[in-house]
């Protein structure tokens, strides 16, 4: 078992230095501030991944479209990427822990919400909520994070347990939300989420020292508005496309003005005084290269688990809990990936894992493409570990990349960054998806377009990451 140090913090979020029950001292809990920090990120990422195994039920018990499922989907994903930013900046403003423990606060209420919703737009509304929650707890669990483990060791180790939390969520999400389906029913799906965020906020408040707050940073609303309208008319373009037709005049529409959107940010933080991130910062190869890496595997992933959460039971007919079953084999590989890459790293440096890891990912979902129409079942097992693993594997050294590109004041607004960019992946993988689904000349030609455009993307993604990741290996920071 290694031993992490925890790093006081010297200024509490009213300027003031932390209660000494706050923080612990050196070598004692050294395991509490991460366990408070991944609690939060584990409540987002299991909600991401069971919702997808529930969403095919909620549809038929509340009446709902498939493209009404993909907003009970997208609709959090679409707050969570777009306000992530906002998130951010907000942290770094008024402390990360205030603004994490809002956002945890936030998200617990939200999910009561969704569990009460009687309605699909009720539903919807619900998830919105639940992404703001989730927009104000992502960017502070890195930067908190990275707060409490100043050594590089420490911190590779750090980041590469936050990314197994993922895998362990996503692990556990499509068989814990099959469970629940199939046995008290959908709304227990969003009523798990209330232990876990009171044990979180427990812990936080408990074993996280107070952030420095940076009162002078103004927050750029301008640029904030464009992210979030570019994130919103993307997915709602990508949405509509499958009930309207790609030709349909409001689904260019929606493309073309999600392109002016992103170009208006642009700039914005060209021009304003105050950008979200330095501009220097933002012409990196690190921090946008990776940025634009995290985009492109999540796009992978996520439209890969919602594709073939539709396909295991509208087409096989599986239940809720057997689609659970089916898809573990992706999921698991997460966790196992998340661990391994945190310790190779340290030894081989970010490039090869992030090369190594979108090569397999896009080899994966090329094996699916290829199966055939209708292949059995254990055909796609392995391109669904490949895809699992791959995806996790890259995520340590992704996110140690685009961090380690940041200084400590910007934290918090690199990790928005570079989450707002993921989750605009998978919003966008999820809503191409289900469009193609729905447009394609048959279902089974609809997924394998899916497949092997999620292949592409991760194929594009070890081409950006052989470029753009550092290559030099990381060296063994104190602990």
């Amino acid at each position: 078992m290694w031993a992490l140090a925890f790093a006081e913090s010297s200024a509490g979020e009213d300027g003031a230095r932390s209660s000494p029950g706050t923080a612990p001292e050196p070598g004692q809990r050294s395991w509490a501030p991460l366990l408070a920090v991944c609690a939060g990120y584990f409540m987002v990422i299991l909600d991401v991944t069971a919702i997808n195994v529930a969403v095919p039920v909620i549809g038929r018990e509340l009446s709902a479209s498939l493209t009404g499922i993909q907003w009970i989907t997208d609709g959090y994903t679409l707050v969570f990427a777009g306000l992530l930013l906002t998130g951010g900046a907000l942290g770094d403003r008024l402390g990360n822990r205030r603004v994490f423990c809002a956002g945890v606060a936030v998200f617990t209420f939200a999910s009561a919400g969704c569990a009460l919703a009687g309605s699909a737009p009720l539903l919807v509304a619900a998830r919105l909520v639940e992404g703001l929650g989730a927009a104000l707890i992502v960017p502070g669990s890195l930067a908190l994070l990275q707060q409490a483990y100043p050594g590089t060791a420490a911190r590779s180790r750090a980041f590469g347990l936050w990314g197994s939390m993922a895998g362990i969520a996503a692990a556990a999400g499509p068989l814990l939300g099959g469970l629940l389906v199939s046995t008290l029913g959908w709304r227990w799906v969003f009523l798990v989420n209330l232990p876990v965020g009171a044990a979180c906020l427990v812990l936080t408040l408990r074993h996280v020292t107070r952030s420095p707050r940076r009162a002078d940073r103004p927050l750029d609303w301008p640029a904030q508005c464009a992210v979030m309208a570019t994130a919103a008319l993307l997915t709602a373009a990508l949405n509509e496309a499958g009930r309207r037709g790609w030709s349909d005049p409001a689904v260019l529409a929606g493309l073309g003005l999600a392109v002016l959107a992103a170009a208006a940010f642009a700039v914005r933080e060209r021009l304003t005084r105050a950008p979200v991130l330095p501009p220097s910062l933002l012409r990196s190869r690190a921090m946008g290269g990776g940025a634009v890496i995290g985009l492109l595997f999540n796009f992978g992933f996520y439209g890969m688990v919602f594709t073939a959460s539709l396909e295991f039971q509208h087409q096989r007919h599986f239940s809720a809990l057997g689609t659970g079953v089916a898809l573990f084999p992706a999921v698991a590989m997460t966790m196992f990936a998340s661990v391994l890459s945190g310790r190779l790293t340290r030894r081989t440096g970010d490039r090869p894992l992030v090369v190594s890891g979108m090569l397999l990912a896009a080899l994966g979902l090329t094996g699916w493409a290829a199966a055939g129409a209708d292949p059995a079942y254990p055909l796609l097992v392995a391109p669904m570990m490949a895809a699992g693993f791959g995806t996790s594997f890259a995520l340590t050294g992704t996110t140690g990349t685009v961090m380690g590109a940041a200084p400590a004041a910007y934290a918090g607004a690199a990790s928005a960054l570079f989450n707002t960019t993921r989750q605009i992946g998978s919003a966008t993988g999820v809503a191409l998806g289900g469009s193609l689904l729905a447009t394609a000349t048959d279902y089974t030609a609809g997924l394998r377009i899916s497949m092997a455009v999620g292949a592409l993307a991760y194929l594009t993604a070890a081409g950006l990451a052989w470029l753009c990741v550092p290559a030099v290996p990381k060296r063994s920071g104190a602990v």
